[in-house]
């Protein structure tokens, strides 16, 4: 539906004679975002549906076609938020299950990628999720805030000294000045968090969200999500351990692995 939706897009601008440039000044967009569209790159936002509807006389059908582009969970979307968040400018990242691949060092990922059965081939895989962290290390890296559940920090990944590795990976990252680490701690018990990982990525003006799921993923635009996500991230973050509390947790973990 995603990609018929794009193609749709590009039909009804051609017939009319449009140009993207245009389509976006009568959307109010930038002439690429409307490029993206019809890529299939991008989704338009549903106020966007709405308007492209009123320009090309199509009654609700965009719209239509955006519900349904949106409401399935999609592989391909996880490569889609990836190249995204090389672009961020600000990414909320909450993971409950195991260290977030932008973190992960290369024997941690190694082991995900071996054991986990996520690919066929796991050097090739640990080679781009490495070439990935470099979106840290860029000037204009984004400003990165991450919150982890105590499980994901204590759950022995590739064995003691994999996880020493990593849980120092932390630590280091934790120190930069564009990153923060805090870690939920257990004693919270169940809170809306555990439902499942999730991304809010900004990407120049534009606001995003990603969410996890176990056959794939779910990018959208839709500002009613993105604020529903965003808050979420907020709520847990409420109850999160401090910075420093977070960096002793960590260290504590590290010197029970000796």
């Amino acid at each position: 539906m995603k990609h018929f939706l794009a193609v749709y897009l590009h039909f009804l601008r051609t017939e009319h004679g449009y140009t993207c440039a245009y389509v976006g000044e009568r959307v109010g967009v930038a002439r690429q975002l409307v490029s993206n569209w019809e890529s299939g790159y991008r989704r338009p936002a549903q106020e966007h549906a709405k308007a492209l509807d009123a320009l090309y006389g199509t009654g609700e059908l965009i719209q239509i076609l955006l519900h349904y582009a949106l409401s399935a969970h999609e592989p391909d979307w996880f490569g889609a938020h990836v190249e995204l968040e090389s672009k961020s400018n600000v990414i909320h990242l909450y993971e409950c299950q195991v260290i977030p691949g932008l973190l992960q060092t290369e024997a941690y990922a190694r082991t995900v990628f071996t054991l986990g059965g996520e690919s066929e081939d796991p050097e090739r895989a640990v080679r781009a999720r490495m070439a990935r962290q470099e979106a840290l290390t860029r000037p204009d890296s984004p400003r990165l805030w991450v919150l982890l559940e105590q499980d994901v920090i204590e759950r022995l990944v590739g064995g003691p000294e994999v996880m020493r590795e990593q849980l120092e990976r932390l630590l280091e990252l934790s120190e930069r000045p564009k990153i923060t680490i805090r870690i939920v701690p257990r004693s919270l018990g169940y809170h809306i968090g555990l439902r499942g990982a999730f991304k809010v990525l900004r990407v120049g003006k534009e606001s995003l969200t990603y969410t996890e799921a176990a056959a794939g993923g779910r990018l959208t635009t839709d500002p009613v999500e993105v604020e529903r996500m965003a808050e979420r991230f907020e709520v847990i973050s409420a109850d999160a351990l401090t910075r420093e509390a977070s960096r002793d947790l960590l260290r504590r973990i590290m010197e029970s692995l000796k």
